[in-house]
Formats: C-alpha cells, structure tokens, sequence
C-alpha cells in the first residue's frame, strides 16, 4: 500500500529506502520491534488497518460491479445501446471504484410478433446473464416475457384470423355451390337447420 499512486523507478526507490530502514532497525540491539521513518508515515498512502480493509471491500465491490455490467454487454450484443455507466465512490486511498453500474438496452418491441419473439428473449438473456441479477434486471426479464407473451398472443390471434378466413371462404363458397377454383359444384349441397 505505501507505493500506490508512485510510478515506476519512483516506486522501486521508495521501496528500496523502506527495506533499508527496516534492516538497518533489525541490526540495532533490540530491533525486534521495527519503526517505520517519519517521512513514510506522513505520506498519504499510509492507510490505517480500517482503511485498508475499506479498500479491499470497495475493490471487490468494483470487481463485481464491472463483471455484472460485462455480462449484460456480452449477452446483449446488438441490443446494448453504448456501454456501461457506473457510479463511483472514493476510497480512503483516493482512488475511484465503481459501486453501481447500469447498460442501457433496447426493449422496444420489434416491427411484427416474429420479430419481436426472439428479440424479446434476447432481452430476457441479457437481462439475466449476470450471476446474480439485480432486482431491476429481474423486472426487466419480466417486461420481456410479458412481451413475448403479447406477440405470441398475437400472432396466434392473426394466424386464426387467416385460418378462419379461409374456412369462411371455403364454406361461403360451399354454399353457394362454387368449389375453390370456381367452377360450380356438383352434387354437393349445405343444410342448414335453425
């Protein structure tokens, strides 16, 4: 933790001088407790045994932060309209670590029910690719299957509308002794009781 945010040649040299401070003190009589120098305890890098594990909780927070948001990315291909947006929250080492993170995806409907079937489902994917899906991911797989659900119905809807069209055809036609092709019927006829 004490070379964070140092680069380089830098960071090798504050760590060199730390060693040598450290065995210098292991040398001296009695150096079984070590002191660090003045000038490594006033940096800010220093972090207190609360901060530390402040940061490790808030790196590990970060890492699942940015590998739920990947997921959604992964599994929504065409659907994921620009990348991830993630909230931030600064650590007592001043750096920046993402706490929350959304992606935004298409959820309109497509042009007919048969487009919008798979592209519904794909919604769903999406929404519930990561491990542990967040209470709005949930609720974003449930506007999709409910919107699988409404092209489905419909489709339906229009495929029994085209069946029964073309059994009213066939039937009126029947009836008035005319077969599918046109030509007059012969020797059929349609009763009809009340």
């Amino acid at each position: 933790m004490a070379i964070q945010g140092v680069s380089g040649n830098a960071a090798q040299a504050v760590y060199g001088s730390s060693t040598s401070v450290v065995q210098a003190a292991r040398r001296e009589k009695g150096g079984a407790r070590v002191e660090k120098d003045e000038s490594a305890r006033s940096q800010p890098q220093q972090l207190s045994v609360e901060e530390q594990r402040q940061v490790r909780d808030l790196q590990a927070t970060d890492s699942r932060v940015r590998a739920h948001e990947l997921a959604h990315i992964a599994a929504g291909g065409g659907l994921v309209e620009g990348g991830a947006t993630y909230t931030y929250a600064t650590g007592p080492d001043d750096k920046r670590y993402a706490v929350a993170g959304e992606v935004s995806i298409d959820t309109s409907p497509g042009r007919t029910p048969e487009e919008t079937i798979p592209k519904a489902q794909h919604i769903r994917d999406a929404a519930l690719a990561p491990a542990d899906p967040s209470p709005q991911d949930r609720s974003v797989a449930a506007a999709a299957t409910q919107m699988e659900g409404n092209a489905r119905a419909e489709l339906s809807a229009q495929r029994r509308s085209e069946a029964q069209g073309t059994d009213a055809r066939e039937s009126t036609g029947l009836y008035l002794g005319v077969e599918k092709d046109g030509r007059p019927s012969l020797g059929r006829s349609l009763n009809a009781f009340a």
